[in-house]
């Protein structure tokens, strides 16, 4: 039977990682994410599982990463400096194909920053903060609720697809307080690593079948394989030939460009006739749907779209979107307007991109959003 309860959104991510199976969070805590860590270093030994304190977030991410390689679900949770030292690593698993969770209770930066303060600034650098190019998912959650239901997709997608995922939400969703129901836990599905491998004689490591997904034994449970974050091939040892580094990063990369359907999510409304579209995602989403709505009451016909999946990024409902409207406003907690290139990117000239940036550190209002789309119907600047 579902429960209503009050809860968090750090503490929504902790218990809901427990729910999908987690046994080792490896940390250090960071605001505004140190509740998840927090309850789970409680929590973990209940539930067979354990919680390590490491001395930064590098080796946190390491101890994750070898702790999924022996076949245990894994998190860790940080904020922006954090995110920033995990960087190689991040890419690591990507390449040696490794699911790994990772929360990221965005910040004000950069540096050091505001540690109290929420920022969307994190944006590009979950796909590109480690060198070269390697496939993560990210997972934009807007509401606490959503933040909970999130975090089992997250461990569903890793697991499936052998990524590193993000949880990307912000100080404002992670210290929120929200009445949300909870299903019994046995309603969920939840997905594990498959497990299918062939004989040890017969096996290789990154040997794929048509699903294009490695099948990696538990590192101790009895399989001996190597692992490499060098370029390499079947057997998992290195091997830079001109043919094996194309295929190693076509493969690794191409297997989120066959799941697309599968990975990516986004929540639309639309409306007959409109000419105008808001964007948004995250804990901005909550005030821009807002100012749709007043709009909407207002007589003017507005679109909404929000990409719960940043990465891969929602290029076909973009694209979609700029092909009913005129103008997308992208209102974003951050300078550049990290997503709102990413629009432009996708829509490739069909519809006018408006940016809205704010990086005070205080979250948008209803009215800011609001006044932002009359400035539009009016053909104002």
């Amino acid at each position: 039977m579902s429960k209503k309860v009050l809860m968090q959104g750090n503490q929504a991510v902790a218990e809901a990682a427990l729910v999908a199976g987690v046994k080792v969070c490896a940390g250090y805590p960071i605001t505004p994410s140190t509740e998840v860590v927090e309850l789970l270093s409680k929590e973990l030994p209940a539930h067979g599982g354990r919680f390590i304190q490491m001395e930064d977030e590098i080796a946190s991410i390491g101890v994750i990463i070898g702790a999924s390689a022996a076949g245990k679900k894994a998190m860790t949770a940080t904020s922006g400096p954090g995110f920033s030292l995990m960087q190689e690593l991040l890419g690591y698993a990507a390449m040696v194909e490794i699911p790994i969770v990772i929360y990221d209770a965005q910040r004000v930066g950069p540096s050091t920053g505001g540690a109290t303060k929420p920022q969307q600034g994190d944006i590009m650098q979950t796909k590109w903060g480690s060198h070269g190019e390697s496939p993560r998912i990210a997972l934009c959650p807007s509401s606490v609720e959503e933040a909970y239901n999130l975090t089992i997709t997250a461990f569903n997608l890793s697991e499936k697809y052998m990524v590193p995922v993000v949880i990307l939400a912000d100080e404002i969703l992670a210290h929120i307080r929200e009445s949300i129901t909870i299903p019994e836990a046995d309603s969920f599905e939840i997905i594990n690593r498959r497990s299918d491998a062939p004989p040890q004689e017969e096996y290789l490591p990154y040997k794929v079948d048509n699903t294009g997904i490695p099948i990696l034994p538990p590192l101790g449970g009895g399989y001996r394989y190597n692992i490499s974050g060098m370029i390499h091939g079947d057997k998992g040892v290195p091997n830079l030939a001109p043919e094996t580094i194309d295929y190693c990063i076509q493969r690794i990369n191409n297997k989120l460009k066959k799941y697309y359907d599968d990975i990516v999510m986004v929540e639309k409304i639309e409306k007959e006739n409109s000419k105008i579209a808001v964007l948004a995602y995250g804990s901005t989403a909550r005030p821009a749907k807002g100012a749709v709505k007043m709009a909407i009451e207002n007589g003017i016909k507005v679109d909404f779209v929000r990409p719960i999946t940043i990465w891969p990024f929602p290029e076909r409902e973009v694209r979609e979107i700029a092909r009913r409207v005129d103008k997308i406003l992208v209102p974003e907690m951050n300078f550049e307007g990290q997503v709102a290139g990413l629009v432009k990117q996708s829509i490739e000239g069909e519809a006018e991109v408006v940016q809205l940036n704010k990086i005070s550190g205080l979250p948008f209002y209803v009215e800011e959003i609001y006044n932002q789309i009359i400035k539009i119907e009016r053909g104002e600047k």
